[in-house]
């Protein structure tokens, strides 16, 4: 496959490679962060956890297209969470026949958890970048996860609550 160059003389081969090796980093940072809960968790399961916490309550259909999953296996690992109290089934307050899942406390208290893990870590590596390319960073990493379509982490990192009740099968 030929490679780009765009309007600022950079090889697109480059910028993918960049965000190959950024991409290890950080699926190392996270691997270690779920280190001590990954008996307790899948890595499909945590960022079941980790869409609830961001996206708010979503309906079985919307988490499994989020995940990537299909609607069966989306179906069986919600089951598991449920059981393990990490998430909470509840009926839609305008919709009664739908059906939403909800993030319970003991699933955000795990979120809260992973991610202060991985924010002390990343913090260690983005000191290593000088200060004066920094921003560069912050707005090349925002418009990367804007293009994925991930929450902002200031829009999320409060949460949207959690349930301390629900809806059990």
């Amino acid at each position: 496959m030929p490679s780009h160059s765009d309007s600022a003389g950079i090889d697109s081969d480059a910028i993918v490679d960049a965000v190959l090796t950024a991409s290890r980093v950080l699926v190392a940072v996270a691997a270690r962060s779920l280190g001590d809960i990954a008996e307790e968790v899948t890595l499909t399961q945590y960022r079941t956890l980790v869409v609830l916490a961001s996206r708010g309550p979503q309906s079985l259909a919307e988490l499994a297209d989020a995940v990537a999953v299909t609607p069966p296996t989306a179906t069986r690992m919600c089951d598991r969470l449920i059981k393990k109290g990490l998430i909470l089934r509840r009926q839609d307050r305008d919709d009664r026949r739908l059906i939403r899942l909800t993030l319970a406390r003991r699933g955000r208290d795990l979120v809260d958890e992973v991610t202060q893990r991985r924010r002390t870590e990343i913090l260690e590596l983005v000191r290593a970048v000088p200060e004066d390319q920094r921003v560069a960073m912050v707005d090349s990493l925002q418009r990367l996860s804007a293009a994925a379509g991930e929450v902002p982490e200031q829009d999320w990192s409060a949460g949207w609550g959690f349930e301390t009740g629900g809806t059990h099968p």
